[in-house]
């Protein structure tokens, strides 16, 4: 998709439509929120519980726009090298044996320094290559987990679409990435990085749009077993669990279901598949101990 073409999405109504077309329902605010990052060009900060549909948003939106995905999973400890670029060094050091042969063992150093720091041998990491794939979306996954030290690395990429390697010099998007920032709120981010975007908090969607996410998502699954599933999985939220079920694990509940040819969920069909649904021991054995409570 070109930049042009970008233009032509002309609403969030109209955007919530590509998104849906990518199985992903969008609420207004949600479609308001992405639609406002496409036109002003500028980064989305998506915050919310787990499973909320923050990285489900970024795959969406590339899929219904039509430009690829790039997407950088932050971690503790991530630095700059991981997430923009690397010199391939192996390649280097044989390239610099292979000039010494050609001549003869008379090297001269600056011409050869010159031509180990080309394109030829540089690893583009995420970041690098999503200003050079622009247009793209770029998901920068759970940047609560990075550092300080990180998120400040941020900022210029942020700011102005561009970055300086040292030994190469400048690479700048021709058309800005859409950037999708994402946080489980592990904890806060810097206001200085929050400035540079929009932000959205992402709710766990209400039953109808959450029934609606399972039969779309599950082709065949009878609505009342979609609407009985969504049913327990928000009683299940309202618990205290250690992870409560996000939408993801409420369409694995479905799925698990209609695989064993369940079109209603009962006490039997819950118990034998609430491993799809919940992810500790503790929060087992607290919902089977309850689980008439569950489904009434």
């Amino acid at each position: 998709m070109t930049a042009e073409s970008m233009n032509q999405v002309s609403s969030p109504e109209k955007l919530a439509q590509l998104l849906e077309g990518s199985g992903y329902l969008a609420d207004p605010g949600v479609a308001t929120a992405a639609f406002l990052a496409l036109r002003m060009r500028r980064p989305l900060f998506c915050e919310g519980e787990p499973g909320t549909g923050k990285t489900s948003l970024a795959v969406a939106l590339a899929e219904a726009l039509g430009m690829p995905l790039i997407r950088l999973q932050c971690h503790e400890g991530i630095d700059a090298a991981q997430a923009l670029y690397e010199w391939d060094f192996p390649r280097q050091l044989l390239h610099l044996r292979a000039l010494e042969a050609a001549e003869g063992g008379r090297l001269d150093v600056d011409t050869a320094e010159q031509s180990l720091y080309t394109e030829r041998f540089l690893l583009a990491r995420p970041l690098l290559r999503a200003l050079k794939a622009a247009p793209c979306v770029l998901l920068i996954d759970e940047i609560d987990r990075a550092d300080d030290e990180f998120e400040a690395f941020l900022l210029q990429l942020l700011d102005e679409n561009v970055v300086t390697i040292p030994e190469y010099g400048e690479v700048r998007a021709e058309v800005p990435p859409l950037v999708i920032l994402t946080s489980n709120r592990t904890r806060e981010v810097h206001d200085a990085l929050k400035r540079r975007c929009l932000y959205h908090w992402l709710e766990h969607p209400g039953l109808e749009r959450e029934v609606a996410i399972l039969r779309s998502r599950i082709p065949g699954i009878g609505e009342r077993l979609a609407k009985q599933v969504t049913e327990a999985v928000q009683r299940l939220r309202a618990m205290e669990l250690l992870k409560p079920p996000g939408v993801a694990e409420a369409i694995d509940w479905a799925q698990a279901l209609a695989a064993l040819g369940r079109d209603e969920l009962d006490a039997e069909s819950a118990a034998i598949t609430l491993g799809a649904v919940l992810k500790y021991s503790e929060d087992l054995d607290r919902v089977r101990a309850q689980l008439d409570a569950l489904l009434a």
